[in-house]
């Protein structure tokens, strides 16, 4: 099922990279990604829309394990980064440098991982109570997130008219006006963090037995759970310091991903393959559903989690 879902992501990368103003057949798309198109294809394929399928394959990655981490550890299908706080966290990070520091690209990128990480350090410690226990976790988490949306509120309210602009924009998840420079920081977090979460998934499906289990089989329960929140939140932080907070992926990627393997564990690759899938999609659909504008990627993206969520509430409630 993953290479199934590799190769609808091929697909709709390369419907994606030839649909536009310039429209570009599909060979001629895989002819000029292998080196043999023409200056018009070349300049419409590589320069255009190449850097923004590949930043969106990679924060739909990331987001996606992120959330297959923190739903797992939380053993909970609520508990993902952008409800339990973490992405909030990245977010009051980021847009304290975007509104007090300039807004530099590895400015950004440094703030949003740091207030992930400072966030999820606090979650943690907030739920520790003998331990941490996965719905003790969802419900600080959905305090702090609360207390971080007043502070990002706060700090929105107070900025200047040009910065609120440029935040605003952050804020609701998009891909736009992304070249180059903004694709190889998201590709280097994602082939750091990525082999740590593999790394840690024996942990993970362990630490699924519960935290007895797991002790008995040899597993330091609190050491790896909190090198798998550092790790988890890192994902989450390095998706949000290039593209801003994009709503739902990792709530819904993860849960998609097990109903269609129906395999046991923590499934962090098919969720990252998941979660690629949706960003691209959503990407490619809100490009053209508002005529001669641009929506936001975390417009379409929360239409589908919103849904998603409300079928969830609904299904756990029967």
């Amino acid at each position: 099922m993953s290479a199934a879902l590799v190769v609808v992501i091929v697909v709709l990368a390369v419907i994606a990279l030839g649909v536009g103003s310039i429209s570009v057949a599909p060979l001629d798309v895989v002819r000029t990604l292998l080196g043999n198109g023409s200056r018009l294809t070349n300049f419409a394929v590589l320069d255009l829309r190449l850097p923004r399928v590949l930043i969106a394959v990679c924060v739909g990655a990331a987001l996606g394990m992120s959330g297959a981490v923190f739903q797992s550890l939380s053993r909970n299908p609520l508990g993902s980064p952008d409800i339990i706080g973490f992405n909030y966290g990245a977010t009051t990070g980021g847009l304290l440098v975007i509104l007090v520091g300039g807004g530099s690209l590895l400015g950004v990128s440094l703030g949003a991982l740091g207030g992930g990480v400072v966030t999820a350090l606090a979650v943690y410690l907030l739920a520790w109570q003998r331990g941490v226990r996965g719905s003790r976790l969802v419900l600080v988490g959905i305090g702090v997130s609360a207390v971080l949306q007043a502070v990002n509120f706060y700090l929105i309210v107070n900025a200047k008219l040009a910065d609120v602009a440029r935040a605003t924009v952050w804020l609701t998840g998009s891909l736009n006006n992304l070249g180059w420079e903004h694709v190889w920081p998201v590709v280097v977090a994602l082939a750091v963090v990525g082999p740590l979460l593999l790394a840690g998934v024996r942990w993970l499906n362990i630490l699924e037995m519960g935290d007895d289990a797991a002790a008995a089989l040899g597993v330091r329960v609190e050491r790896s759970r909190l090198y798998l929140v550092i790790v988890g939140t890192a994902a989450c932080a390095a998706a949000t310091a290039v593209a801003g907070p994009i709503a739902f992926v990792s709530l819904t990627a993860p849960q998609l991903a097990k109903r269609l393997t129906r395999a046991p564990g923590a499934g962090l690759l098919p969720s990252a393959w998941m979660g690629a899938l949706l960003v691209l999609a959503a990407d490619f659909v809100a490009q053209r559903v508002a005529g001669s504008g641009t929506l936001p990627v975390g417009v379409a993206t929360a239409a589908l989690g919103g849904a998603y969520l409300a079928w969830l509430l609904r299904r756990t409630r029967r």
